[in-house]
């Protein structure tokens, strides 16, 4: 029989989430989660708070230690401006499909309604960007509220689920059954017609082309998929959510295809005669203008959500059900197959996109480039350095340039486009795996919530910050370049902010680089820091991040180089 024993409501909050295989939570306390608090401090040996220095770098902390762990991530605010500040942070994790949980305290039950001090309807707020979530008026319904939030973040397709549980509620009183880990929901197992369906269409193709998503990143999919290139001599290209699920160095990866993706994977997705999306959405970023897309391909797309089937493009086989399952399937009925003529146009777009990238260096001289800083990185950080971004030129240039030899080694915002994610992220993914962190930022983003700066001295944890710092906001200064004649409305930040200074009044470690050997000796000495390391990199306001497909155009519309603009 099962042991049972007398708890208050914020003891069972603590017990089950340790219950729950919880060793970290993240968060900022309140006058609503006081007990909560309490009871944290006294469990401080089984399970560890970090106070960050604002919500939302709380939430996007518990979403990078889940997107490095796979675990589910924990955060606790208080009521009110507490609760809301987590907004952004559940709505990026509802965007990319991140395990998390959300605790937040409320008013006491008596009071709710009454416009108390710092009462809000935090679930109301965040019904649509949450699974699920609950407001919990029952000591009693506490425990199994709280298993059932963490079963529904890790089934199927991932997600955060808010568990708001008023003051009187944590003081409350009642019999607390131990319990055990929760398992994920069993998903559906797709119907065998379809397998065959999928595994008949690829033993006819000549251009198998394997597109993968978070889905797949998320499932752990990399020696299936794989196995499935090398038997069907297919190639492989991925969304920016599938970025670290395959090694860069893999001959069949061609990299992140769409809007900012790798010449040769748009392309090589463009000429492709059968598509296999695994867990992608295809969404307008990756395919472009939709009518175009990939016109003369068969599409087979595998998803555990049933609303992502047809929904952005028209597919030939949609499979809804656990993808590991079926693409297993799918692979056993594929036969061994050998294409010499597709491997020949693919390597013809490989050399392509090296002359491309020769020329745009040779044109730059000794200037110093996005590629040449990732050159670097890549040639001084180790397999299991991670690497976060936040969101802009700085992003895509990490999508295009680095290297990543094993999974969950990423953690960046990709649906919502979260610009101050970063640095929250970066040092949730460092407490997670215990690894080195590059954080790749712009002047623009790492301005949003650089006050993380401290929680990262605090914790010293190893974070190295690298500040692409081209004085605008990049992508949206692109974008006015191409396509609005160059009127330059709000994007030139003409701040004064020494981020050098800045990191050491934070206490921690900055250097700067104007020049290519400057970036190498400060990157080197940051890699070897034992502790947070600030790099304020200065780079050309006017780099831009090419290729690119303009908004509303196809892989035919591609833009590689700025001539083509007449820039």
């Amino acid at each position: 029989m099962a042991e049972s024993k007398r708890m208050t409501g914020a003891q069972i909050v603590i017990e089950t989430l340790i219950e729950q295989g919880v060793s970290d939570v993240f968060g900022y306390p309140g006058g609503q989660v006081l007990y909560i608090y309490d009871e944290l401090y006294k469990a401080s040996d089984r399970i560890r708070h970090i106070l960050t220095a604002h919500e939302q770098g709380a939430a996007h902390a518990a979403d990078g230690y889940s997107r490095v762990t796979g675990k589910v991530g924990v955060v606790i605010a208080t009521s009110g401006p507490g609760a809301t500040n987590l907004v952004t942070g559940i709505a990026t994790a509802m965007l990319d499909s991140i395990p998390m949980v959300a605790i937040t305290g409320n008013v006491p039950t008596s009071l709710i309604g009454r416009d108390s001090f710092q009462e809000i309807n935090i679930t109301g707020v965040t019904l649509p960007i949450t699974k699920h979530n609950y407001f919990v008026s029952d000591v009693n319904e506490l425990a199994d509220t709280i298993r059932e939030a963490f079963t529904i973040a890790k089934s199927g397709r991932p997600g955060p689920v808010l568990i708001d549980i008023p003051k009187d509620v944590q003081t409350a009183e009642c019999d607390y059954t131990y319990g055990h880990e929760t398992e994920a929901y069993q998903q559906k197992i797709a119907d065998e017609s379809y397998i065959d369906r999928a595994a008949e269409i690829i033993n006819n193709a000549e251009r198998p082309y394997i597109y993968i998503g978070g889905g797949a990143a998320g499932a752990g999919m990399t020696e299936d998929i794989v196995a499935l290139a090398e038997k069907t001599d297919a190639f492989i290209g991925c969304t920016f959510m599938g970025l670290s699920a395959l090694p860069n160095s893999y001959r069949r990866f061609l990299g992140m295809q769409g809007m900012h993706g790798r010449y040769e994977s748009s392309m090589a997705n463009k000429e492709a005669d059968v598509i296999i999306g695994v867990g992608v959405r295809f969404s307008d970023r990756a395919t472009g203008n939709t009518a175009k897309y990939s016109k003369h391909a068969k599409i087979i797309q595998l998803d555990t959500d049933l609303s992502e089937i047809n929904k952005n493009v028209r597919v030939d086989v949609g499979i809804i059900g656990d993808i590991v399952s079926s693409f297993k399937r799918i692979l056993n009925k594929c036969e061994e197959r050998k294409h010499p003529e597709w491997n020949r146009i693919v390597d013809s777009f490989i050399l392509e996109s090296e002359r491309i990238s020769a020329a745009a260096e040779a044109k730059a001289g000794d200037a110093m480039t996005p590629r040449k800083i990732f050159d670097i990185i890549n040639e001084i950080k180790d397999k299991d350095t991670i690497i976060a971004t936040d969101v802009g030129q700085h992003q895509m240039w990490t999508a295009q340039y680095a290297d990543f030899e094993r999974t969950r080694r990423f953690a960046s915002s990709g649906g919502l486009g979260t610009m101050g994610y970063g640095l929250g992220a970066a040092i949730g993914a460092q407490i997670a795996s215990g690894d080195r962190v590059v954080l790749i930022t712009g002047d623009g983003s790492f301005g949003m919530n650089l006050n993380e700066l401290a929680t990262a001295v605090t914790y010293n944890t190893p974070v190295v910050i690298v500040v692409m710092n081209n004085g605008v906001l990049g992508m949206v200064r692109q974008w006015q370049t191409l396509f609005y004649g160059k009127r330059y409305s709000n994007t030139v930040l003409d701040r004064k902010t020494d981020f050098v200074k800045l990191a050491e009044a934070f206490g921690a470690k900055a250097g700067r680089a104007t020049a290519t050997e400057e970036f190498r000796k400060e990157f080197y000495a940051a890699m070897h820091h034992d502790g947070p390391y600030l790099i304020d990199t200065v780079i050309d306001m006017d780099e831009f991040v090419l290729p690119m497909l303009p908004p509303g155009g196809s892989i035919d519309d591609m833009i590689t180089v700025k001539e083509q603009e007449g820039m």
